[in-house]
């Protein structure tokens, strides 16, 4: 064994604890009083979970807030002023914000992360070519996947696709979608999934954007989903347009997105931040009930999605924040769902991914991160610090923890 992590809890197990043996990269061991020639780490009782995974996040368009301006923050102002900044853009440039951006995200225990990366005949590929060299120079500590997406519109702007394409072939990943900025969303949609099967590639949509619901794209979505059996391989993010439905509806539309097999991100930062700004009182908050959706037996994750951009002028890339503001924002209080908006920025999470190797078992990947409490439900509710991460049993961050000195 290579280390040990020592009177470890778990969650679901905050009434015991456990070492954790970690060798070639692997848990190879999960029980009480382990003896082994290793290097041992003294957890003291605290919490120590799979890492984090970060379902949705633009790399390549984060710290940018010195390039745009923000007169009425809603999401075309957004759009346009990121489409005017990226004009700007070189490979150099996008390379090191996304780099900063990245490595906010390791400190604060992400161990994966699904970037949200945009081509188009503007931008070409060098967002993609600033973002690619950061997934072989940050394996050490996190597995970066790219999400290739067409935020101009694709069957309205020529050239997006063959771009697209060509971002599929280098980086390996899967394909996105953004309907809403399209002339023709069903067509795009249609595209994508033909494109996705003609290529074996996932899915992972931004959809339905805004707080009229009277017209929602999921339900097309759903429809394709079924048609092309791809139950399982689809996500889609944002999604506020559900937010604004009476419970009725919700229900029926979580059931619809149940039984199609798709999944769905909220992002809550991005979406309080965006919607509503029409309103001069009675501010809707237009972020969907994800923990509401789970009840339904859709799988949901919360992510971060913009950091430090129009679309959201905040951000620290703590998911454990996202959790904690989305329990704020959706009233949640019971035990169980404040326990679920933990596994939306971990095991769910990674569900959503379709990750192998993940979680605490015996034979899994140890990416791992421990946190300076005792409890999942202590860890969203008290926002608790990161104070180890390990990606493949390899410690790749160390933070000490707060001390008072008394007089």
């Amino acid at each position: 064994m290579d280390l040990i992590l020592r009177n470890a809890r778990l969650p679901g197990q905050p009434d015991r604890t456990v070492d954790i043996g970690i060798a070639k990269g692997k848990i190879a061991a999960i029980k009480q009083n382990l003896s082994a020639d290793a290097e041992i780490i003294d957890l003291g009782g605290r919490l120590a979970s799979a890492g984090f995974v970060e379902t949705h996040l633009h790399l390549d368009k984060s710290c940018i807030l010195d390039r745009c301006s923000a007169s009425r923050g809603d999401l075309d102002e957004a759009i346009s002023e990121v489409a005017k900044a990226k004009k700007s853009f070189t490979p150099e440039d996008v390379y090191n914000r996304a780099k900063r951006t990245l490595e906010r995200c390791i400190l604060n225990g992400t161990t994966h992360i699904r970037t949200q990366l945009e081509v188009d005949p503007g931008i070409g590929l060098k967002g993609l070519e600033g973002v690619l060299p950061l997934v072989k120079e940050y394996a050490w500590a996190v597995d970066l996947e790219v999400c290739v997406f067409p935020q101009e519109g694709m069957l309205n702007n020529p050239g997006t696709e063959e771009l697209m394409l060509e971002a599929l072939r280098r980086s390996g990943g899967l394909i996105g979608a953004c309907p809403y900025t399209d002339s023709d969303p069903h067509g795009q949609i249609d595209r994508i999934y033909a494109l996705a099967r003609e290529h074996d590639l996932d899915i992972d949509m931004h959809l339905d954007f805004t707080l009229d619901p009277a017209d929602m794209d999921l339900l097309h979505v759903c429809k394709r989903t079924d048609e092309f059996k791809y139950g399982g391989r689809v996500a889609i993010g944002h999604v506020t347009k559900l937010s604004a439905l009476p419970s009725e509806k919700f229900s029926a539309t979580a059931k619809r997105l149940q039984s199609a097999g798709v999944a769905l991100t909220v992002l809550p930062s991005t979406d309080i931040y965006l919607m509503g700004r029409a309103h001069d009182h009675h501010v809707p908050r237009g972020v969907t009930a994800a923990h509401k959706l789970l009840h339904h037996g859709v799988n949901c994750s919360l992510a971060t999605n913009n950091v430090l951009n129009p679309f959201t002028p905040f951000g620290d890339c703590s998911l454990l924040r996202m959790a904690n503001l989305y329990a704020n924002i959706a009233q949640v209080g019971t035990a169980d769902d404040i326990a679920e908006c933990f596994q939306m920025v971990t095991s769910r999470a990674a569900k959503l991914m379709n990750l192998s190797g993940y979680g605490l078992k015996v034979g899994n990947n140890a990416d791992i991160v421990v946190l300076d409490c005792e409890t999942i439900h202590a860890a969203v509710r008290e926002l608790a610090p990161v104070l180890y991460a390990f990606k493949r049993g390899r410690k790749t961050v160390t933070r000490e923890p707060a001390r008072l000195h008394r007089p």
